[in-house]
């Protein structure tokens, strides 16, 4: 879909551990940005790999889009709630028009606050591509309406995705593999939910390309079977 555009201009946010820029999946970086849980660092190189291989699959789809570092995690995949929604605040300031958020959080204490920077974001047009759920159980902010959620379909192509409804809201299912990488098998590279989302995100990087102006409610129904 889309096939025609390749993400020229589209400011592409990557919440996540940070990107090698030098990786030649990923081809360099716009820019980014480090946060710890005691402030902000120009540092957004990954050193755990998942932030790169994130990033090689949403270029790969969107060849010529912008793509920024938003680095929340360091020597492991684990953060904190606050350091997600600072995170997506830096995003929203900084003027991205789609925002890859491949996590989340369970901890439904924090549903206020992710309402509200999802309200801000959709304030802003800004589209948040992030994961609705794992293991069964919903993840915020991608539970959120104003989120565009994805869930993960192991036998979805890569190349494309498919969709469902949640209740009244459109969930899209996308391939949890990354990039091949040449000797290793799919089972044995990084795949999950992460990439469902990144896969997901180069889509909607051409569609931002193709439609600069389209909200999520437009971009939603667009992708919706007919």
């Amino acid at each position: 879909m889309f096939s025609e555009f390749t993400g020229q201009g589209v400011r592409v946010a990557i919440i996540d551990s940070g990107v090698n820029p030098s990786h030649p999946h990923v081809g360099g970086v716009a820019g980014g940005i480090g946060f710890k849980t005691n402030g902000m660092s120009e540092n957004y190189l990954d050193y755990v790999g998942h932030g790169t291989a994130v990033a090689g699959a949403i270029r790969e789809k969107a060849p010529q889009a912008l793509l920024f570092a938003v680095k929340v995690f360091d020597q492991t995949l684990r953060t904190n709630a606050k350091t997600i929604l600072r995170a997506l605040e830096w995003a929203i300031e900084n003027e991205m028009d789609v925002i890859n958020l491949s996590l989340g959080t369970f901890n439904q204490s924090y549903f206020e606050e992710f309402e509200r920077i999802v309200a801000r974001a959709t304030e802003h047009n800004v589209i948040i591509v992030a994961a609705h759920e794992t293991a069964g159980q919903l993840l915020l902010p991608g539970c959120l309406p104003g989120v565009l959620a994805v869930e993960l379909d192991w036998d979805c192509p890569r190349e494309t995705f498919r969709s469902k409804t949640d209740g009244a809201r459109p969930v899209f299912l996308a391939s949890g593999y990354p990039r091949s990488i040449p000797g290793v098998t799919p089972e044995q590279n990084l795949n999950g939910i992460s990439f469902a989302v990144a896969n997901m995100t180069g889509i909607i990087a051409r569609m931002r390309q193709s439609n600069p102006g389209s909200t999520l409610a437009e971009i939603e129904k667009f992708l919706l079977p007919a």
